[in-house]
């Protein structure tokens, strides 16, 4: 079954402890205005091969954060669909997980391992006293009796799974869901540097999310229980979205539009192909079929999906409902009558 207690956790980090032992996870002592929690990232796989997949995006941007930012500190129990603050490694159009990499939990010499990696923004979080750690996946707690084994804090209090909770296998498969995703994100807001009063340097706000996966796990799932589909495609097509116009000048039905470019050496056929919204709600692809090189313009008729000007996600499904690409956009780049590329 799914995750029982899945939500968010927002707080100030105060101490860490790097991943060892037998089963490693990575360490956080997080506090809210009153509550003691505990972060507990894995950073090896107990089943082969150990090495986590894992993606940081040092400048992450996505329709998400908005809400994120505005949540009060301690945690949050979110629902697990869409447009809901909730992650979801597929549908959520968070990164393009052919940017994923296998890691290492400890390698000797500097910054090369995962707990190193993790280290790097967790230390910084901890010396910037307005710089907020968001965790995303399964509470724990609290446990009135019991003292956190790592920090010594009472009652014990956390949140674990901070990784991807779909498409798994073996005694895990339990564990599925979709939008139930875990992750880490770091925001280190602006600062201003005020010189004798004269000039000022800003330092930009920055969004930093970690996102970890098991090697072990499927990136096709089923809609409704986060199964593994048998026999799916193990890679994205070589169709891809590379750009949008989200906001045309006048009203945007039947006036927004998907560029998809065809990366093959081969012609491709996408007629009975979808894009779809941050709904879900689909368009079918009619009459496009794409030369090697090529790029196709699909026109949107405002009967289907729909480009929000808010910020949104879009995704290109084959024939079968598999998708096969997605991007997201955030409020920002949707400037009337300019066209996004992703």
């Amino acid at each position: 079954m799914p995750l029982k207690q899945y939500g968010v956790l927002k707080g100030k980090a105060i101490n860490k402890i790097i991943g060892q032992g037998s089963s490693p996870h990575y360490e956080v002592h997080l506090i809210d205005d009153t509550t003691d929690y505990r972060i507990a990232i894995n950073v090896k796989s107990d089943l082969a091969p150990s090495e986590l997949l894992y993606l940081i995006v040092d400048d992450f941007q996505h329709p998400i954060l908005e809400k994120l930012g505005n949540l009060a500190t301690g945690f949050t129990a979110l629902q697990s669909a869409p447009n809901k603050m909730a992650l979801d490694f597929i549908r959520g159009n968070l990164f393009d997980a052919k940017q994923m990499r296998p890691l290492p939990y400890n390698v000797p010499g500097p910054d090369n391992d995962l707990n190193e990696k993790i280290d790097a923004y967790v230390q910084r979080a901890i010396g910037d006293e307005k710089a907020s750690i968001y965790a995303l996946g399964e509470r724990w707690g609290p446990e009135a009796a019991i003292k956190d084994k790592y920090f010594g804090f009472l009652p014990g209090n956390g949140i674990h799974d901070i990784h991807m909770n779909q498409g798994n296998v073996g005694k895990f498969v339990g564990d599925d869901g979709v939008w139930q995703d875990g992750g880490l994100l770091f925001h280190f807001p602006k600062i201003e540097k005020i010189d004798a009063g004269v000039s000022a340097e800003v330092w930009p706000e920055q969004w930093v999310a970690v996102f970890l996966a098991f090697q072990s796990q499927a990136w096709h799932t089923d809609d409704q229980t986060g199964h593994t589909i048998p026999d799916s495609p193990t890679q994205e097509a070589s169709i891809q979205i590379v750009a949008a116009l989200i906001n045309p000048e006048g009203d945007d039905p039947g006036l927004e539009t998907v560029t998809l470019i065809n990366l093959a050496p081969s012609i491709v056929e996408l007629s009975g192909w979808f894009i779809a919204d941050k709904n879900k709600t689909r368009s079918a692809i009619k009459n496009l079929k794409l030369n090697p090189g090529a790029t196709g313009v699909v026109k949107l008729d405002g009967k289907g999906a729909q480009l929000g000007n808010s910020g949104g996600i879009i995704t290109l499904l084959d024939p079968a409902g598999l998708k096969r690409h997605g991007v997201s956009y955030t409020k920002e780049q949707a400037k009337t009558g300019w066209t996004v590329l992703f």
